[in-house]
């Protein structure tokens, strides 16, 4: 019962969460605050009622339509707060089977959040912030670590002299690893191509996602980003219009970062068992 009460809590705060977030992707990029002024229409002006702020339940009572100009809102929105809110409720369902669930839930609560919003702003404009990409590595170095010596006292596992600075060090190589999986494909693209085919942002995401998750499962998140942006290229290459135009189609840009975030936020959740279930059917 208490399991199920604090997924539902945990739910609602996302849904509250990815509201502000909304605010976030819609402002930042404008370079406009996100503290004021107060929510309103962007295309109208008009300052939203209390009513029309309600997540989720307020674009459904309005169609997603603005209340006075009848502008389209965007599908955006709910779909911000709905990732979060399921994403939030997922996550603390899954800390009651772990050790220290608060700190554990209040970690991956974060980086799912950044990772919604990476994946918006990269599929909207193609942009992974250093704001957010950089820092989020060295906070997530800095929970793992918590996290782990918490672990190992709550087991009883003494740690040997140096151990500390042998994982520390294992898990920074984890992280240069993971942007240099990207550099190097970056890098043997444009020798091929002569052109850029993966930004550095995407480098700098993969090592957030190594900071807090190890190399293992950021491997895990590339590998189904790659797979997801496959698919998702031939999907669109199944329209006409597409294959129109195989020279237009060949030169856009597709937003792998937004494709490795959520590989990043399945991995979070459902990592571990996905990579041993792996080791086992290949025999290791």
């Amino acid at each position: 019962m208490l399991q199920l009460l604090g997924t539902v809590f945990a739910a609602l705060l996302g849904l509250a969460f990815g509201s502000f977030l909304n605010v976030c992707l819609s402002r930042w990029p404008e370079g406009e605050s996100v503290v004021t002024p107060r929510s309103h229409c962007r295309i109208c002006d008009r300052p939203l009622a209390w009513w029309e702020n309600i997540p989720l339940l307020s674009w459904l009572m309005l169609r997603g339509n603005c209340r006075t100009c009848k502008t389209w809102i965007g599908m955006r929105y709910p779909i911000v707060e709905a990732a979060v809110g399921l994403a939030w409720a997922l996550i603390a369902w899954h800390a009651y089977q772990v050790l220290f669930p608060l700190e554990f839930a209040v970690g991956m609560m974060i980086l799912a959040w950044a990772l919604v919003g990476l994946a918006v702003l990269d599929a909207e404009y193609l942009w992974l912030p250093d704001a957010i990409t950089l820092p989020s590595i060295g906070l997530g170095l800095c929970w793992w670590f918590i996290r782990d010596v918490h672990v190992r006292w709550a087991l009883h596992t003494a740690s040997a002299p140096g151990q500390d600075f042998k994982l520390v060090g294992l898990r920074l190589l984890g992280v240069v690893a993971a942007a240099g999986l990207i550099l190097l494909i970056r890098w043997v693209y444009t020798l091929v191509r002569h052109r850029e085919g993966i930004g550095l942002g995407d480098a700098k995401l993969l090592a957030m996602l190594a900071a807090w998750l190890g190399f293992p499962s950021a491997l895990l998140s590339f590998c189904l980003g790659v797979v997801l942006g496959a698919l998702f290229s031939l999907v669109v290459l199944a329209f006409p219009a597409a294959r129109r135009d195989p020279e237009s189609w060949a030169l856009s840009k597709l937003p792998l970062g937004t494709f490795l975030c959520i590989g990043g936020i399945v991995s979070s959740l459902w990592g571990q068992p996905i990579i041993a279930a792996y080791l086992r059917w290949a025999g290791l």
